[in-house]
C-alpha cells in the first residue's frame, strides 16, 4: 500500500478566521486519518507470526474499518466484537460496517475479553487503537508538523483535534516534546510546550474521562495535551442540530468534507475558545468520512433538511 506521507497542509478560512488544515484524510482512500497513524506500526512491521487481529468497539467504528483494511493487506483474519449491532444495520449494511464486512470481518455481539485470553499469534487491538504502538505513527505525524513549521517559519503554533480515546492528541503532544525528554528541567519543557501546544476536546465522555484515557498511556501529566470543552454536556452519537449546521457550513466555506461524528463538536469547541486562535492554529483532519454514510441519513430524517438547516 502506497501511503501519501507527508499529508498536505492547506490554508482555509472559516467563519472569517484563518486556519491551517492538516489533511490526514488524504493519506490513502482506504487507510487514512488518525487510524492510519495509530496502526502504521503494524503496517510496516513484518509480524510474520500473526494470523489474526482481534478488536472491539461500536459497529460503525472508524477503527473497525481501518483494521479490516490492515488485516486484508496482511492476509490476517479479522475478528471484531461489538456489544450491540442494530437490527436495521444488519438488514441494511452501510458505512464502516458494510465496508469492513466486505473486507472479511467476522463480527460477534459480545464482549471481547482482554489480550491475555488470546494466543501469541493473535494481535489484540484496544478499542480505537488506544495502545503504546500508536506512538510510532503519531510520532511521524509530529515530525511532519515540525518540518512544515520550519519550512514556513512558524515557531509558535497551536494544534487542535477532537478526541475519542485521546490517543492521537496525547502522543502528538508527547512527540512534540521529545527533544526535551523526561528529566529535562521544567522551565525548558514548559517553554517548548508554549511554543507548540496541542488542544483537544472530549467527544466520548467528559474531560475527566479523557484525562483517565491519557493516564492509562502516559502518567506524566506534563506531557498531556490541554483539554477544552463546551459548557453544555454533549452525548456521543446523539444528533444535534448545531453539529449538522456547522458541518454544512464547513463544506460551504472550505470545500472540505469533514467527519460528522467528531469534527462538528471539534469545530464548535475550537470556535468557542478564541484565545487559542491568538496564534497560528492548525486543525488536524483525522478522516473518518466513510461514517458519514450512516450519519447523513440520520440527520436528514430527523430534521427533514435535504441539505439545509434553518
Amino acid at each position: 500500500m502506497l501511503l501519501s506521507f507527508p499529508s498536505p497542509v492547506q490554508t482555509i478560512s472559516f467563519e472569517n478566521k484563518n486556519f491551517f488544515l492538516k489533511r490526514d484524510d488524504l493519506i490513502h482512500p482506504d487507510f487514512s486519518g488518525n487510524k492510519a497513524r495509530k496502526f502504521h506500526y503494524f503496517l510496516q512491521d513484518d509480524l510474520a507470526h500473526i494470523r489474526k487481529v482481534v478488536s472491539y468497539g461500536s459497529a460503525q467504528s472508524n477503527a473497525m474499518y481501518s483494521l479490516s483494511v490492515l488485516a486484508k493487506m496482511k492476509g490476517w483474519a479479522f475478528e471484531y466484537y461489538a456489544d450491540h449491532v442494530a437490527a436495521y444495520l444488519k438488514e441494511n449494511p452501510h458505512g464502516n460496517y458494510k465496508a469492513a464486512l466486505e473486507n472479511g470481518m467476522m463480527i460477534s455481539e459480545q464482549g471481547a475479553g482482554n489480550r491475555e485470553q488470546f494466543e501469541d499469534d493473535i494481535l489484540f487491538i484496544e478499542e480505537g487503537g488506544r495502545q503504546k504502538e500508536a506512538e510510532y505513527g503519531i510520532g511521524l505525524l509530529a515530525e511532519e508538523i515540525i518540518d512544515w513549521q520550519k519550512e514556513n517559519g512558524i515557531e509558535s503554533l497551536n494544534i487542535f483535534l477532537p478526541s475519542g480515546t485521546g490517543t492521537t492528541a496525547l502522543f502528538l503532544q508527547k512527540s512534540l516534546l521529545t527533544p526535551y525528554p523526561k528529566g529535562t528541567c521544567h522551565s525548558v519543557r514548559a517553554h517548548s510546550s508554549r511554543l507548540t501546544q496541542v488542544y483537544t476536546c472530549p467527544c466520548v465522555g467528559d474531560a475527566a474521562y479523557l484525562k483517565k484515557q491519557f493516564s492509562m498511556l502516559e502518567q506524566d501529566e506534563s506531557l498531556h495535551p490541554t483539554i477544552i470543552s463546551l459548557e453544555k454536556k454533549h452525548h456521543f452519537g446523539k444528533l444535534y442540530k448545531e453539529n449538522y449546521k456547522i458541518w454544512l457550513k464547513l463544506q460551504q466555506q472550505t470545500g472540505v468534507t469533514f467527519d460528522l461524528l467528531y469534527d462538528p463538536l471539534g469545530w464548535r469547541t475550537l470556535l468557542a475558545h478564541p484565545q487559542i486562535m491568538g496564534k497560528p492554529t492548525l486543525y488536524l483532519h483525522q478522516g473518518g468520512v466513510l461514517g458519514n454514510e450512516s450519519m447523513i441519513p440520520r440527520y436528514e430524517r430527523k430534521y427533514k433538511t435535504q441539505g439545509t438547516v434553518s
